[in-house]
């Protein structure tokens, strides 16, 4: 039987607060439960249906606590307008030291995401380019809100994510000599411009594109040309457009 309490619990993880002191957060939807299920991460608590629970034996292998309830009671605890048959409560993973001197890949790093969305999508990319790591400054939005986890569809559970001071992660890399890329309307053509196989690639605010406390950091600055031939050109991509197109072209080489 799925409690007040429980209900109470679930709907608080809508809120940072919420995730922050119960150390959980929330996945709606069959087939983002079904990839939690096949992650290393620690379900806490699996609501669903009976029918779901059928299709799925080795669940009780995996949850430590499974409440059956109907369509109807999963609807009550839910965030989502037209939830489906399962949910499940998560612990969040405890971050991990990066260490930089094993840096011999492509990292992102977030600058001031406020868009859950946008977020979400970042990690989605990072995962089909196969970045395993997306650091993110303080005032970027919880990696763990709902509508981020939604977005990800799934990415959240296989690129390691981090928030950490921005500035102190990106003067460590300095520090080793490890470039720093990051998009600016005065830098190289990116199609153009000679690129290397690690390193870290910055992505900016949606509104104010990188800090200037940021932009101290970049090595090379790049540049996305637009191939418009407008005469009212547009002005700037979206951020997870531009993410796409760095990776892209990044892993192309």
């Amino acid at each position: 039987m799925l409690s007040k309490n429980k209900i109470k619990l679930i709907q608080s993880l809508n809120r940072k607060k919420g995730r922050d002191e119960s150390g959980l957060f929330l996945v709606e939807g069959n087939k983002m439960v079904e990839e939690a299920l096949r992650s290393d991460f620690i379900i806490d608590t699996l609501v669903c249906t009976p029918g779901f629970l059928d299709l799925h034996p080795q669940i009780r292998l995996k949850v430590s606590e499974i409440i059956e309830a109907d369509s109807e009671t999963i609807q009550k605890a839910s965030l989502l307008q037209n939830p489906q048959d399962s949910l499940a409560l998560i612990r969040q993973p405890l971050d991990s030291k990066f260490d930089m001197n094993t840096l011999n890949d492509l990292v992102l790093a977030l600058d001031f995401i406020q868009d859950p969305g946008n977020l979400g999508t970042i990690l989605r990319i990072a995962d089909w380019f196969g970045i395993r790591t997306v650091i993110c400054s303080e005032n970027t939005v919880d990696v763990f809100n709902p509508k981020v986890i939604q977005a990800s569809m799934g990415a959240i559970f296989r690129v390691n994510t981090r928030h950490t001071n921005l500035e102190s992660f990106l003067s460590d890399a300095t520090e080793n000599q490890i470039p720093v890329f990051g998009t600016f309307l005065e830098g190289k053509d990116i199609y153009k411009e000679k690129l290397h196989r690690n390193g870290i690639i910055i992505l900016g605010n949606e509104g104010n594109g990188i800090s200037d406390a940021v932009t101290k950091f970049v090595t090379h600055k790049l540049f996305i040309p637009s191939f418009s031939l407008a005469e009212n050109k547009p002005e700037s991509l979206n951020v997870a457009i531009a993410a796409a197109i760095c990776c892209s072209e990044f892993r192309r080489r």
